[in-house]
């Protein structure tokens, strides 16, 4: 029997090592999208909660990690907006030592480098900033981004073109410091 079934049934080992399995992605996106370590633990126990209240109606001829993510990132949406974009401007300004993490090990750029990406990610639309989180920060296949976006892998991929096009835009005009380690 698989950590699903016995979860479903009640086991909380099965429950606990699901939990375990994927609580680091979800707490990255979640905090990807807030920017806030709080606000991102907050959206990760929710997103368990409400995945266990729902784990009898999940889909099992389909992956978890996806739906997961897609319920991380539905949450994180909703806070964030609940919160408000001037509040959330005003916090960040409030957290100037707010450690950006790592988008991928051995990264090339320093963390200025890292966090004047972050930075420039974060002006794009929320669509485009969901799929290069996907894609890019948390490292999803285009099969597992477009599961978790509930959408084609083609919609992945052309969602994935625009988006870089605009954020290499936003690049060049705004974030010149990125130009020469993004452009070799």
């Amino acid at each position: 029997m698989d950590l699903i079934s016995r979860a479903r049934a009640g086991e909380a080992a099965a429950w606990e090592a699901l939990v375990h399995d994927h609580q680091e992605r979800v707490f990255r996106l979640a905090y990807l999208m807030l920017a806030d370590p709080e606000e991102a633990q907050d959206v990760t126990q929710e997103t368990f909660i409400r995945t266990y209240q729902h784990l009898s109606s999940f889909d099992r001829s389909r992956p978890l990690q996806p739906w997961l993510l897609r319920i991380a990132a539905n949450l994180a949406r909703n806070r964030r907006r609940s919160i408000g974009r001037y509040w959330f401007a005003l916090q960040r300004q409030a957290r100037p030592d707010l450690e950006i993490q790592r988008a991928t090990e051995g990264a090339a750029l320093n963390r200025e480098g890292l966090e004047a990406l972050w930075r420039a990610v974060r002006r794009l639309a929320e669509p485009d900033q969901r799929v290069i989180y996907l894609r890019f920060f948390l490292e999803l296949s285009e099969a597992e981004t477009a599961a978790a976006l509930e959408v084609p892998t083609g919609t992945v991929k052309s969602r994935l073109h625009r988006a870089l096009t605009r954020l290499r835009t936003i690049i060049e005009r705004d974030f010149p410091e990125l130009r020469e380690g993004l452009y070799p």
